[in-house]
């Protein structure tokens, strides 16, 4: 398996698909990385040469955002949304949805599994 920007990327697939597993690298990027390096995008990930290897891990960290430096970049944005106590920031410090979305119903892939709360009346017992 080469080594692409400290990532295994796997041998049997496609080059463009292989660049996928970069964090930070999407079909577009990995499509663009190719054509910027005159590489054949379907081409096996193992038919890669070293030097090809290494030329493309030193393209990708020249020219792009990935992994580790990019989730710290990601990280330090959501921290200083948390630092200036903006709504965003709030909702980031919540766990709950960002961008607008209801959470009255739905939502529970940010908010988590359903919490049921004690005491409170049920339809049935009201009437």
């Amino acid at each position: 398996m080469p080594r692409v920007n400290g990532v295994d990327i796997p041998n049997d697939k496609r080059l463009e698909i292989s660049l996928t597993y970069v964090f930070g690298v999407g079909r577009v990027t990995a499509q663009k990385i190719c054509a910027g390096l005159e590489l054949d995008p379907a081409m096996p990930a193992r038919d890669l040469t070293e030097e090809q290897v290494t030329m493309l891990s030193g393209y990708i960290e020249k020219n792009y955002l990935v992994e580790g430096e990019l989730r710290r970049f990601r990280a330090s944005a959501i921290n200083r949304l948390r630092d200036i106590n903006c709504y965003r920031g709030l909702r980031h410090r919540r766990g709950l949805p960002v961008r607008g979305q209801r959470t009255k119903t739905n939502a529970r892939g940010r908010k988590g599994p359903k919490k049921t709360v004690a005491g409170k009346k049920s339809v049935k017992g009201m009437k």
